[in-house]
């Protein structure tokens, strides 16, 4: 990767919680549909770059934000439309939330909002977004029920089925699998590496073997700062550009 089209720039991005430097004037491109996985130590300002591209860091009064981050060349601050921007970026958290509703109901929820009522519409687009979360044989028989009352693992398929229902342009994975047996974990990943042809997948992982198996390309952030990002032949070849990443990603630290 590292050729195609550009789907986000990110341009001397900083972020400051009222005292706290999140990041630090960091500068790099994400293509369309590529994975592009996001590694480093807690503090490091992962989260806080999701929060910025689909704007929920909004809600924290004290924060400033300077740079600019664009999504297929508009710039996301500027944008009139949050709601519209959010339906275009599906967020996937570390922990499960799932509505209290039901499992149809969970995934039907964003269409409905949007204006879809028809039921035919409406089970075709249940169907086909259990299907890609790999859900969809699981609870068929269960519609009905409440989708709180699923696993932790099956919550979190369900969760990412609810994120797909929007029909996102890029999809943002915060720690899924904290959550989430080993079994489930690589069932998701088959999931995201199918999913990759229709969207831009950014993937923040504390799991270093994770990035390895499922990312095109790889950034590592350390306090805020952008140390090196590149395809995952050059970041897990044992000769990256710079040591603190061979260091991370060797286990030497973090």
């Amino acid at each position: 990767m590292g050729n195609g089209k550009i789907k986000i720039e990110i341009s001397n991005l900083e972020v400051r919680y009222d005292q706290k430097e999140a990041l630090k004037g960091i500068s790099f491109d994400i293509y369309e549909n590529e994975i592009l996985a996001i590694i480093g130590p807690a503090q490091s300002g992962k989260t806080t770059l999701l929060k910025v591209i689909n704007r929920t860091i909004e809600f924290f009064p004290d924060v400033r934000v300077g740079g600019t981050v664009r999504i297929d060349g508009e710039n996301v601050r500027e944008m009139k439309n949050v709601n519209e921007l959010r339906r275009r970026i599906g967020m996937v958290f570390p922990l499960p939330v799932g509505l209290p509703l039901s499992i149809y109901d969970n995934v039907a929820f964003a269409p409905r909002a949007a204006g879809i009522h028809h039921r035919e519409k409406l089970d075709e687009l249940v169907e086909r977004c259990l299907k890609q979360a790999a859900l969809w044989d699981e609870v068929k028989d269960r519609l009905d029920s409440l989708g709180t009352r699923l696993s932790g693992g099956q919550q979190q398929r369900l969760t990412i089925a609810r994120a797909l229902s929007h029909q996102p342009e890029i999809l943002c994975l915060d720690e899924f699998s904290i959550a989430v047996d080993p079994v489930t974990t690589m069932r998701i990943e088959d999931v995201l590496k199918e999913l990759r042809s229709q969207m831009t997948i950014i993937l923040v992982t504390n799991l270093v073997q994770q990035a390895r198996r499922l990312a095109d390309r790889t950034a590592f952030l350390l306090n805020g700062e952008l140390i090196e990002i590149g395809s995952n032949e050059v970041i897990f070849s044992g000769s990256p550009a710079n040591k603190m990443t061979y260091d991370y990603v060797s286990g030497i630290f973090g």
